[in-house]
């Protein structure tokens, strides 16, 4: 059976000895530990072998003596800004910044974990947000005040790292060669002030300079349509490069990553209606600019 093809949901299993990263609700603990743990000992060889203490790998990298004790231990997601200073100052070649990635996923709830995986691989993604911003077009204080919102509340370092991990999912806008990629965002949406007026702001006005790069496509469905083609929700569709296609849903903690053709094929039907009922994305760019000039 594939994998791929079953809800992925908070794992139970019991963490291993000694202390636990906090991780945060819903991920797969013992695999998100066991990446921590091996990027430490990979820190604390480099930083050994290059014959510096904590206290000077920390005077070299603005990180406290605690904080490098913690990332060594697997105890806490080191940030991808450490890993890129960390490899050069202890002249790893590159090794820390090729697990970059691997620890970004660390960051993330189980049940995104596999879309976030295809996500980064992609050549076409699609889509469709009825919530708020998707996470592609987030600016960092957007993202703060959507995770500072969760309930049961995260603690101040639970929401630094999933902030990271959402920017860090960005790098796919700036990737070469050039992804397609679409957003259908509801109006409703748009006009949510979440974080307050002048984050709202700041978001639209990255909507926008996103909107425009050549690769990607932004429409607005209006909120005074009679006909709407998805209301079930938000989803994502995903196609990698070897031809194949998924679509991603999400619901509270639960998810479904659906593999099979017939299921992504009613999924990608409801997206090319929402595009056809939705405002065309030069309308779009300009129904932001005036929600702009409205604030």
């Amino acid at each position: 059976m594939n994998p791929l093809s079953e809800p992925t949901r908070p794992a139970d299993e019991e963490p291993g000895p000694g202390p636990e990263p906090e991780l945060g609700r819903g991920l797969g603990r013992q695999e998100s530990w066991g990446v921590l743990r091996a990027f430490g000992r990979q820190v604390k060889r480099f930083r050994m072998r290059a014959g510096l203490e904590r206290t000077e790998l920390g005077a070299m990298t603005g990180y406290s003596v605690s904080t490098i004790a913690a990332y060594e231990q697997g105890q806490r997601v080191p940030p991808p800004r450490f890993i890129d200073q960390v490899d050069e100052v202890v002249d790893a070649g590159g090794i820390l910044k090729e697990m970059k990635e691997e620890v970004a996923r660390a960051h993330y709830p189980a049940f995104f974990r596999d879309a976030a995986r295809l996500e980064a691989e992609a050549v076409e993604l699609h889509v469709y947000a009825n919530q708020a911003v998707p996470g592609l077009l987030q600016t960092e204080k957007y993202a703060r005040a959507v995770f500072g919102m969760w309930r049961p509340l995260l603690s101040e370092e639970m929401i630094d790292q999933r902030v990271t991990a959402r920017l860090v999912r960005q790098e796919i806008l700036m990737r070469r060669p050039m992804p397609t990629i679409s957003f259908v965002i509801e109006e409703v949406t748009l006009r949510r002030p979440l974080g307050g007026v002048e984050t709202l702001r700041e978001q639209w006005e990255q909507i926008l300079l996103v909107g425009q790069q050549r690769n990607v496509e932004l429409q607005v469905m209006p909120t005074g349509r009679e006909e709407h083609g998805a209301l079930g929700g938000p989803f994502t569709l995903i196609e990698t490069k070897e031809g194949r296609r998924f679509a991603y849903v999400e619901a509270h903690t639960d998810s479904r990553l659906h593999t099979t053709r017939s299921a992504v094929r009613e999924f990608e039907e409801q997206y090319g209606i929402l595009r056809a009922q939705g405002l065309t994305p030069q309308e779009s760019l300009a129904f932001i600019e005036r929600l702009l000039g409205e604030k």
